[in-house]
């Protein structure tokens, strides 16, 4: 179990926040969005050699990086504003390095409810500076079962520090995963379901901050190891908007679809995108791709039921 999450996974992550290594991929803005109490904005590349990866900055006024924190990886309190989440339970802990490893249950309209056993582990670095890392594992206590579609591939991790001169807190993550969907139909629900989401979570975040939250259990945050000193480096935090369209190149134009679905359709059928990724300790993730599945489906029945209407 020592070696699941390793320090080795600690600087895969960073390498990939701080886009290391990233001089050959091509990366797309996907959306920035801010208001008086928040800010988001993310981007995405199609590697040649795996799943699309996502990049995303949050940043939530008026908390600390330890609220921020506990929050996150909060699965209990999860239940209550995250609609999707179905389960979660605890399989097992080490107690030697705070890997935690845990098994959680998705539940998204006319899909297989999804199952997720990863593994994670928390890292504390310099200046109140926290990390976080998620894979894909097994467990000898969680069978594979017929009931329920099993996440095959899953990499996804959050560094969360505080901003400087202000009473705010940044998230940056990093998210890749194969969900054998289309890209372009997956950015697309994406896109148009995030900022809703992530609006959700700030105000379950505010309720949050407002009550104690004691730590009762055994877990990766009661368990959460320092940060190696070679990889300990906190380096200054610039406006998120203004770091990803700096780092944004050759952005691709967007693609247009013969048949584009309504605005309000597109609304209405992303309501319950509950895991949009880059979000929330990866669990969530696949959100936002099974919104746009549900919505195909919608669509198809919608085209059938015209192409009818015509022939009649």
């Amino acid at each position: 179990m020592s070696e699941i999450v390793s320090d080795a996974d600690l600087k895969f992550l960073i390498e990939n926040l701080d886009q290391e290594h990233h001089d050959n991929e091509k990366w797309e803005h996907v959306i920035d969005k801010r208001n008086t109490v928040l800010s988001y904005n993310a981007k995405c590349c199609k590697p040649k050699d795996g799943p699309l990866k996502y990049l995303s900055e949050t940043v939530f006024e008026n908390c600390s990086p330890e609220m921020l924190r506990d929050f996150y990886m909060d699965n209990d309190y999860r239940k209550k504003w995250d609609k999707t989440l179905v389960e979660h339970e605890q399989l097992q802990v080490d107690r030697t390095n705070g890997v935690e490893i845990g098994c959680t249950i998705k539940k998204f309209p006319l899909l297989t409810p999804r199952e997720y056993i990863l593994a994670w582990r928390l890292w504390e670095g310099k200046d109140r500076t926290f990390y976080c890392f998620i894979k894909e594992c097994e467990h000898p206590s969680t069978p594979r079962q017929k009931k329920y579609v099993r996440a095959r591939f899953f990499r996804s991790g959050w560094r969360i520090r505080k901003v400087p001169g202000r009473n705010a807190c940044e998230i940056k993550m990093f998210h890749q995963e194969d969900a054998g969907l289309n890209v372009n139909i997956a950015k697309l629900a994406f896109a148009k379901g995030i900022w809703s989401y992530v609006c959700n979570m700030d105000n379950a975040l505010l309720k949050y901050s407002a009550v104690s939250h004691p730590h009762s259990a055994v877990t990766a945050v009661t368990l959460i190891q320092k940060v190696p000193p070679a990889l300990d480096t906190v380096e200054g935090i610039t406006s998120p908007a203004t770091a990803f369209h700096r780092q944004i190149t050759n952005e691709p134009k967007e693609k247009k679809f013969i048949r584009r679905p309504s605005r309000k359709f597109l609304a209405n059928g992303l309501l319950f995108v509950g895991g949009a990724i880059c979000l929330s300790r990866g669990h969530t993730s696949l959100g936002a791709k099974v919104a746009m599945a549900y919505i195909l489906a919608k669509l198809s029945k919608r085209g059938n039921t015209s192409d009818q209407s015509r022939e009649s």
